[in-house]
């Protein structure tokens, strides 16, 4: 045991934490939808809900499922567009201790660079996370980052555009997560953050019909940490930068998973409709298990696994 509190902060991308509890971006709003439920100025991070150029409406409800251990999700990405989002939700943020990064997509090429050109100039952004885990539509509506290539080529046209921290969060849905890792960190990536949610399907047995009416979601919860755990662990031994790492993270133990398989940072984002104060209660269950265990820094944790 120590008197000393420990000391829980991280370095992401250049970018100073508190502590590596941030939230998952489309699970947590855009900040302020939290502010009466929690202290936002205890986060380490805040990643904002997704951001297209222009206002999305997103898909038809039904757009949520509830699964064993977790929900499938068919939001489609609605926002308020980077305008709106400038004016109306970026002066709140401001306001706060706790860094804001904002989370891009685009269905193609140009749409991701242009966004990232423009939140290059904006104050009160601490970086940029760049969601590749969307349909290219000039190459028939494969996901960007399904494809080294694609992952590569995309991730290198918006680093020219920015000098803003870069993290990239990819895609579950591969044969070899680690492989595209390493492709987006040659292409400038200064974090990678996994994983994102799994494709699935649920069928209304009565009706013989899917239950979202994009048939098709993503699945998260707890019924994807291990997996998610297996994939950070994997692109923590296969890159430099650091790894933040997500999927189904309920408590600090949770967290601590991570951590230990080599995420220096976490994400906490479906929790958050159950328990709003699931990101306060992860932050104090590390530093109490840190405590327990006679560990002065978050470092002495970070890729300690045993294999």
């Amino acid at each position: 045991m120590t008197d000393v509190a420990p000391d829980l902060g991280v370095e992401i991308a250049g970018v100073h934490l508190k502590n590596p509890v941030m939230t998952a971006s489309g699970t947590f709003g855009y900040g302020e939808e939290f502010n009466d439920l929690i202290d936002l100025n205890r986060l380490g991070a805040i990643i904002a809900k997704g951001l297209s150029l222009e206002p999305a409406g997103g898909n038809p409800p039904p757009r949520t499922v509830e699964t064993p251990c977790g929900m499938l999700n068919a939001i489609g990405l609605e926002n308020v567009g980077f305008s709106a989002f400038v004016k109306e939700k970026l002066p709140f943020l401001k306001t706060l201790k706790t860094p804001t990064f904002v989370n891009i997509y685009g269905k193609t090429e140009e749409e991701y660079t242009e966004l990232a050109g423009k939140f290059d100039t904006i104050d009160g952004i601490a970086g940029i996370e760049v969601n590749i885990s969307c349909p290219n539509v000039k190459a028939g509506g494969i996901a960007f980052g399904v494809d080294p290539n694609s992952a590569h080529n995309l991730i290198k046209a918006v680093r020219k555009q920015t000098t803003r921290p870069l993290i990239v969060k990819l895609s579950p849905n591969v044969t070899d997560i680690a492989g595209i890792a390493v492709c987006v960190e040659d292409a400038g990536a200064d974090a990678i953050s996994l994983i994102n949610t799994l494709t699935s399907m649920v069928i209304d047995i009565e009706t013989r019909r899917p239950k979202l009416a994009n048939i098709t979601g993503g699945l998260s919860g707890p019924a994807i940490r291990p997996v998610a755990v297996r994939m950070v662990w994997q692109v923590a031994q296969a890159v430099k930068v650091p790894v933040i790492g997500i999927g189904g993270i309920m408590n600090a133990s949770d967290a601590l998973e991570f951590l230990i398989a080599g995420a220096s940072a976490v994400q906490v984002g479906t929790a958050n409709f159950v328990n709003p104060r699931t990101t306060i209660e992860v932050i104090e269950g590390i530093q109490q298990y840190m405590v327990e265990k006679g560990l002065s820094c978050i470092n002495d944790i970070v890729g300690t696994v045993e294999i």
